[in-house]
């Protein structure tokens, strides 16, 4: 973990409170070696794509900057639509590479017919919209 502050806060204020810049070229060093030992290497984003990383940086356009692909988690909760297509607008604005979608089943509901509609519709709008993204459903487990 190249990147730890005291508290539990977008990175921009915790690095603040903590008196210290985040170290950007420590977290891509930590990547690049850990790419080197593995095929595969997560960097996950602290609360979403538009929290900001310091005052003039948001997590959305490190991402671009590094030319990472992405792999977004949404769920279907009442509004995930609205937030998850927000969230591809901003993506494909920055041409984001969006390599999977992962529709999260967690926390299983009573009444599963938002969460079944919002599957098929996020699943309709990515075979439209980015072709060549992968959609999985991850089960509860």
């Amino acid at each position: 973990m190249p990147e730890i502050f005291s508290y539990p806060a977008s990175p921009h204020l915790a690095s603040r409170i903590d008196n210290r810049p985040i170290d950007f070229e420590r977290i891509k060093q930590a990547t690049q070696a850990l790419s080197e030992r593995y095929d595969y290497v997560l960097l996950e984003g602290a609360g979403g794509l538009m929290v900001p990383l310091t005052d003039d940086l948001l997590t959305i356009d490190y991402l671009a900057r590094e030319k990472y692909p992405l792999i977004f988690v949404t769920s279907g909760k009442l509004g995930s639509i609205n937030h998850t297509l927000l969230s591809f607008e901003a993506i494909q604005k920055r041409n984001i590479p969006l390599d999977t979608v992962l529709y999260n089943l967690y926390p299983d509901v009573e009444d599963p017919t938002i969460r079944e509609d919002t599957r098929h519709y996020i699943a309709t709008y990515i075979q439209r919209n980015f072709p060549g993204t992968k959609f999985i459903s991850v089960p509860i487990l």
